[in-house]
């Protein structure tokens, strides 16, 4: 069983920076896509960074220029580098990676998340 663990969350004042970090436990080349989302209470789990090993990495228009995803190939980890923290951005983040199936659709994995507070 693939497991993510997040790490890096916290509490960090308006316009600051955090970055996440999320040790996966398979190889990268045994995935189909990576990345992160949020998830607020009583809302629906949001898109905020996402690579495909096609080679793009799609991000939410509200964290474009603000937040960067990176991986760490040796280490089975990656990255999110926020900066220019706003409020709204609390919420807690979690790690995803998912792999094709033979047949069709994919198999998703999730990390337990990691909660980022941001104060104003």
């Amino acid at each position: 069983q693939v497991q993510l663990v997040e790490s890096g969350g916290g509490l960090v004042q308006s316009g600051g920076s955090l970055r996440l970090s999320c040790a996966v436990s398979a190889s990268f080349h045994s995935f189909n896509a990576m990345g992160w989302y949020r998830q607020a209470p009583g809302m629906e789990r949001e898109l905020v960074a996402l690579f495909t090993f096609g080679g793009t990495t799609n991000y939410a228009d509200s964290v474009k220029g603000r937040f960067t995803m990176s991986r760490d190939d040796a280490k089975n980890t990656i990255h999110l580098q926020m900066s220019s923290l706003k409020p709204e951005d609390t919420t807690v983040y979690y790690c995803y990676a998912d792999r094709l199936l033979s047949c069709s659709g994919t198999s998703q994995f999730w990390g337990k998340g990691t909660q980022v507070t941001v104060s104003s």
